[in-house]
């Protein structure tokens, strides 16, 4: 490691920083308390109601769904849309295995394109190159909560009457153009997993905005049968009706998200506060050209889930990881391309170039980002890297 003789500087550090730590509201145990004493354990109880009808007001969509996790709200948008074995998903390299993974599950094709070099979301003027006669939707993802094109997204499916759907995993509480992310295409799915801003240790919803979709969502969430029209009351038994699973979370569940989404103002408050004290430190780092920092359009609203930096070459980063670990401060990378990936080259193709989805890859690093760093962590932070990146 190049710069050991920092360490002596930096290492006045009590404790060790973690890169993430889930934010618990103070009302979470009387919830959790509430959602034992009403004995309603299993799906759908009056914390779920209540989150939905939470999601529902914050987005303005017009249903929302929790899940198990955004794995399942994923699988749950590609069953609706029908896709059938050798239909192809346009989709960025750049994301989470569960993006394709949905779309695998089905027989589908995940097709990948690069990304663009400024927001790391899917090139919008790639799309149109990688469309084949399989093509049946576009799957986009909002990078560390900026979104995608989706303007330009939108023009290219419905010239091509094709399907949207959004992968918001990290968008809870962002926006493009005054809409929440999730909302923008046919379906949308969020992502509430302990490592996000919003959180229920695991769970997710399925964001629908397009009412076609609402009666069989309810079906396929619940195991493929029409439980939900019976709780209702508007049938006298229910029965299997379709293909489905098991996409319900606990009501315990819900209870520990209701917590959390009734402060979604004040936790990203304090993520943003965080984020822009980052951007600005680094600032000197691009006008040196050591390294990029976060870019966010102008009309898009972002919740601070991630802070980023792109430097000039992957063993820069990877020292740095090691650096910083030595300062008592846990960085990350983040994803490997699916493109390349074992299951990448066994079920998706490649629609475009990789040249930003590989360089990314190599070279991206996240910094330590959320509401359990205090001012001194943060200015550790800040001094770990600057101290870092001066001597290059």
């Amino acid at each position: 490691m190049k710069n050991a003789s920092l360490l002596t500087k930096l290492k006045d550090q009590e404790e060790f920083t973690p890169f993430v730590k889930p934010y618990i509201s103070k009302k979470t145990l009387d919830y959790l308390k509430e959602s034992l004493d009403t004995h309603h354990l299993h799906g759908d109880g009056y914390f779920t109601r209540k989150c939905h009808d939470f999601i529902e007001n914050l987005t303005r969509t017009h249903k929302a769904l929790l899940t198990h996790s955004c794995t399942g709200a994923l699988e749950m948008a590609i069953l609706l849309i029908d896709l059938k074995e050798g239909d192809e998903v346009i989709m960025p390299s750049y994301t989470f295995s569960s993006t394709a993974n949905a779309v695998a599950l089905r027989g589908g094709v995940p097709c990948f394109i690069d990304i663009r070099e400024d927001t790391l979301n899917m090139d919008e003027d790639l799309i149109e190159k990688a469309l084949t006669p399989k093509t049946k939707a576009i799957l986009a993802v909002h990078y560390a909560g900026v979104s995608a094109n989706m303007e330009k997204i939108n023009q290219i499916a419905s010239k091509n009457n094709l399907f949207v759907i959004e992968d918001a995993a990290q968008g809870v509480g962002c926006s493009f153009q005054n809409k929440s992310l999730g909302t923008l295409g046919h379906l949308g799915a969020y992502s509430f997993h302990a490592t996000k801003n919003i959180i229920s240790g695991e769970g997710g919803a399925l964001l629908i905005n397009d009412p076609r979709f609402v009666e069989r969502a309810e079906v396929i969430r619940e195991k493929g049968t029409n439980r939900s029209q019976f709780i209702r009351g508007e049938v006298d038994k229910y029965t299997w009706q379709d293909i489905g699973s098991s996409y319900l979370p606990s009501d315990l569940t819900a209870a520990l998200l209701l917590s959390q989404l009734e402060e979604i103002e004040h936790i990203n408050k304090e993520r943003i506060l965080i984020w822009d004290r980052y951007h600005e430190a680094f600032k000197w780092l691009e006008e040196a050209n050591l390294a990029r920092r976060p870019f966010v359009p102008i009309d898009c609203i972002h919740n601070a889930h991630i802070y980023y930096l792109i430097v000039r070459t992957s063993e820069i980063r990877n020292d740095f990881l090691q650096f910083a670990k030595s300062c008592g401060i846990q960085c990350t990378s983040h994803y490997v391309p699916l493109h390349s990936s074992p299951a990448g080259l066994k079920f998706g193709r490649v629609g475009s170039h990789m040249k930003v989805t590989d360089e990314v890859a190599d070279q991206i690093l996240r910094l330590p980002l959320g509401s359990h760093l205090t001012q001194k962590d943060v200015d550790n932070v800040i001094e770990t890297v600057n101290s870092y990146f001066r001597t290059i």
